[in-house]
């Protein structure tokens, strides 16, 4: 292959990979501030309150970029797969 030849990219996988990484970042930085993530974000997906996310290094608003039906479906894709 050529480097002036066109790749197809498949979007959906890019998008799954960011919301993984994110999702795993914010866990990560629940957990340094001694917060149980697992009850924090499923708290926030079953009522859709963020307020149930610590705003601990932002990740209240990085949470907030991805929409709870698309996190949802990650977790149980990665779930059943």
């Amino acid at each position: 292959m050529t480097n002036d030849e066109t790749r197809v990219v498949e979007t959906q996988i890019i998008k799954d990979s960011n919301t993984k990484r994110s999702l795993i970042k914010i866990c990560e930085d629940l957990q340094e501030r001694g917060y149980n993530p697992t009850k924090q974000i499923v708290a926030y997906l079953v009522s859709g309150d963020p307020g149930y996310i610590s705003s601990y290094k932002e990740c209240r608003n990085r949470m907030l970029e991805f929409k709870r039906e698309d996190i949802l479906e990650l977790m149980l894709e990665s779930y059943i797969s």
